[in-house]
Formats: structure tokens, sequence, C-alpha cells
């Protein structure tokens, strides 16, 4: 039974990714959807759920060229760091040259100075629920996370406001329940990347990080 459903698997995925392949320039993506369908974007997600338009899974790759806009609500802290990365490359190759992806993800800076400010043991606990809960793998402040974006060869960098955008495609996207924070520290990193460049960027401790976890 198990190979019978490793040969589904890997001939839906090939199908889906043919058909993603096929589709116009110019559309919109959606990824890790959940149950929250967005009309006129391309929905997607590793699950099965109504809102889903193709099952995908981007850790595979991103099957799509010449996209206009990338949209992944809090998605990125759900992925160990070196697949997240290996995610913004795909996304600046899935994009066209002038495409813009938007990225929600939780504040590191807002959860170390919330969950973490008495430093007793319920705030231990607190503070690695944040970092273990709801299957997040790696959390980033504001400085990592334009680090990698730009390791991904994103240009710009912009941090945005939750809902808002000069992109009118790309306002009032976000779902996700909002904690009490400030525009000084928001419980949410909110950005859009645009632009390409080819310059190198180091990330400090990166390489020790990968290697304490034996995944360089």
């Amino acid at each position: 039974m198990s190979m019978l459903r490793h040969l589904w698997r890997t001939a839906r995925k090939r199908i889906n990714e043919s058909r993603c392949r096929g589709l116009p320039a110019g559309g919109r993506l959606h990824v890790g959807c959940g149950p929250v369908h967005l009309d006129g974007w391309i929905n997607i997600d590793v699950r099965r759920y109504p809102a889903v338009d193709y099952i995908l899974d981007v850790r595979d790759g991103i099957p799509f060229r010449d996209l206009k806009f990338i949209f992944a609500e809090h998605f990125l802290e759900h992925l160990p760091f070196w697949e997240a990365q290996r995610f913004l490359n795909d996304c600046r190759a899935a994009l066209a040259a002038d495409g813009v992806l938007r990225l929600s993800t939780p504040n590191l800076d807002w959860v170390h100075r919330t969950q973490y400010d008495r430093a007793d043991v319920n705030d231990c606990f607190r503070l690695n629920q944040s970092f273990r809960g709801w299957g997040h793998q790696f959390l980033y402040n504001a400085q990592t996370l334009t680090a990698v974006l730009r390791r991904a060869g994103f240009e710009r960098v912009d941090f945005v406001t939750y809902g808002e955008s000069a992109h009118p495609e790309l306002h009032g996207l976000e779902r996700h329940e909002r904690s009490a924070d400030s525009p000084e520290l928001p419980h949410v990193l909110v950005v859009e990347a645009s632009g390409v460049t080819t310059s190198h960027v180091e990330l400090p401790g990166a390489e020790e990080f990968l290697n304490a976890l034996g995944a360089s």
C-alpha cells in the first residue's frame, strides 16, 4: 500500500507541476494558503483543503515563472532555515524581474521582549513555545529577514504595515490573528521584497548554526 501511495503522490506531483508550468505569465501565487482562498490568486498548499487550487510542496521547488506577486502569510517560520533560504531563492526565480514577494512572519524581537520579560519559569516555557509551538522552526528579526532576502537575490526589502501596501493587489491580504504591539515593535514582520541583485550577502553565525544542527 505504501508503494502505491508513493507512486500516486509522485504522479500527482508531476501532473500538478506540468499544469502549473502551463499557466500564463503574470499570475499571483498564494503559498501555504490552508483554508484561505484568495480570489484571482493561484492558491497552493501541501495539504488538501477546499481552498486549494493545486496541491504542491514548495520544498520541491516552485513550478511557476514570470509571476507578478507571491504572498505567504505565517509560512516562512514553519520551514527549517536551510529550506527557507532555498524557498526564497525559488521565489526570486519564479517572479518576473519586477515581481514582488510579500511575506509575514513572527518578529523575534517582539517575542523576546514580551515572552521573556520576567525571565522566570513561566517565561521559559512561553519563550520555548514561541520557538517550538505551532510547527515553528526558525524565527527572524528584521535584520536577519532582510539579509536572507537579499541573499536570495532581492535587491529591495521594504517593511510595511499589516494589511497595507502600495500595490492594490497586496492590500488587505493578511488574515492571521493579531497581538498587541506598537509601530516601533510589531509582533509580525510584514515585508515586500522586489528587484534583482547578484550581490553576495554574508550571514554571520549561520554556518555555525547549521553545523550545530548537522544540516550544513
